[in-house]
């Protein structure tokens, strides 16, 4: 009996072995169909690009040699990009005079009831995002930052440290978000709303649940606009120029996760914001310095698919996604790969992936590093791990982490993306993590060093603690 027994062991172990070696080539085969795709999105990425500057060369050519209007080429350009582009909206970057430029949207929504003016072409304000080294601007970005003169290797010096927005048209449209169940966050939202709209003349829009709180505060708050399902939520940026948040990080986050592309400028204001006028004023005038806040692609790949492709909804991370053992009082197991390369095989509570943005958030205290929140990078941070040799990781922002659940593991694991949308993994089901192409632009107070080493040592005291008394023995002067 124990012979068979022993056997059966060895039959389970060989079993499990082939299982594993099936997946890990499966893994490897989906991390090999990811990259030869990202690939391939770069060199089409690539070419757009240069027939873009091609045509824009051919452009200003001709409006040098005074052959072609140049509003005509502006408004045939355009019209030319919104049909390349379903006639939804456009976006292209501009290399010559800043790092990126947003173009004239055209809101292409048929209402039969509303009135003349709505039935005109809505336009965005469009503004330019410039590189700029001690408050001047810089109109050329070095972008060849590694030299090879006579064979020798050597970085240059960086033309930029902190990125500016500048307004090339009058903001219109202002979306205003707030924190809810607050009184004091009501009363600002209140002055705000009338202040912008008396004062600026701009429209607002608020969430229903706020426009009802003003409509019942007082009926002259008509003029505020909101949508009516999520449906009209994913045509919000075509309409919003700026955002406004009135709480703490979680509203911001709030904002963020409303927008599943582009993400408008983003104006966070704390609960204590008096001197709100002064800042908008500020903000609306231009030139503000921002933080691009990069977020995380996340994507759920199941056992049952047949490639990678078959995803469900993607989901955009602002901070972190986390991958746990839920209510299981078993270890957590995951496989874990960085494009074609295996990292590690994580035992322990999970692994918390983060972006820099969300260095200050639970992957801190898992015991990750803060790290400035405009150094592109993904954070890899492991949960009580069950091995003290397991240290944190940083890894380049162009890279795909595939977290996978092994078939020999003992229980399923659970992600949940900025602490909501728990989503389960069983057995052969991955996790595919990747740097978004939308970026969330954040206003800063003074500019992004200064406000994030203020935003640690107030909201984190970092490295706070008592001066050492001046007085007791010293070292004898040599």
């Amino acid at each position: 009996m124990d012979e068979h027994l022993i056997e059966f062991s060895e039959a389970l172990r060989t079993v499990a072995k082939a299982l594993r070696r099936a997946a890990e080539g499966k893994a490897s085969a989906q991390a090999e169909a990811a990259e030869w795709k990202r690939r391939y999105e770069l060199e089409r990425t690539r070419n757009i690009q240069m027939e873009r500057k091609a045509r824009m060369a051919e452009q200003f050519s001709a409006e040098k040699n005074g052959d072609i209007d140049c509003e005509r080429v502006k408004n045939s350009d355009n019209q030319s990009m919104l049909q390349n582009e379903s006639n939804e909206y456009s976006e292209t970057g501009c290399m010559k005079h800043g790092i990126w430029s947003h173009e004239v949207l055209r809101d292409r929504e048929s209402d039969s009831n509303s009135n003349a003016d709505r039935n005109k072409i809505m336009r965005k304000a469009s503004f330019k995002l410039s590189w700029w080294c001690n408050g001047e601007n810089g109109d050329q970005h070095k972008h060849d930052i590694v030299s090879f003169e006579r064979g020798n290797i050597t970085t240059a010096e960086r033309s930029s440290k902190q990125i500016s927005l500048k307004w090339e048209s009058d903001p219109q449209t202002v979306l205003i978000l707030t924190k809810p169940n607050s009184v004091s966050v009501r009363i600002l939202c209140v002055q705000m709303v009338r202040w912008l709209r008396e004062r600026k003349k701009l429209n607002v829009y608020v969430e229903p649940r706020v426009k009802v709180e003003l409509v019942a505060e007082s009926s002259n708050f008509s003029y505020v606009q909101t949508w009516k399902d999520d449906s009209e939520i994913s045509h919000l940026h075509m309409k919003v120029d700026l955002v406004i948040t009135l709480g703490g990080d979680g509203t911001v986050l709030w904002a963020a996760s409303m927008f599943k592309g582009p993400v408008p400028p983003i104006v966070p204001f704390s609960l204590d914001s008096e001197h709100f006028k002064d800042c908008l004023d500020s903000v609306l005038r231009g030139p503000i310095s921002i933080t691009l806040r990069h977020r995380l692609l996340c994507r759920v790949v199941r056992d049952a698919a047949k490639n990678e492709y078959e995803t469900e909804e993607p989901f955009l991370v602002l901070n972190e996604v986390t991958i746990d053992r839920g209510i299981s009082s078993y270890l957590t197991n995951l496989e874990c790969y960085c494009d074609n390369s295996f990292v590690t095989c994580v035992q322990g509570d999970g692994l918390i992936l983060s972006t820099t943005s969300g260095s200050t958030a639970y992957s801190l205290a898992a015991g990750g590093s803060m790290v400035h929140p405009q150094v592109p990078g993904i954070l890899f941070t492991p949960i009580c791990p069950h091995s003290l040799s397991f240290r944190p990781l940083i890894l380049p922002e162009h890279v795909t982490v595939r977290i996978m659940v092994p078939f020999n593991s003992r229980s399923p694991a659970w992600a949940s993306f900025d602490g909501k949308d728990r989503k389960l993994l069983a057995a052969g089901d991955a996790l595919l993590c990747s740097m978004a192409p939308w970026p969330v632009p954040t206003a800063c107070q003074v500019d992004s060093t200064n406000d994030f080493l203020r935003s640690i040592h107030d909201g984190l005291h970092w490295n706070l603690r008592k001066t050492q008394s001046f007085d007791g023995p010293r070292d004898r002067d040599l």
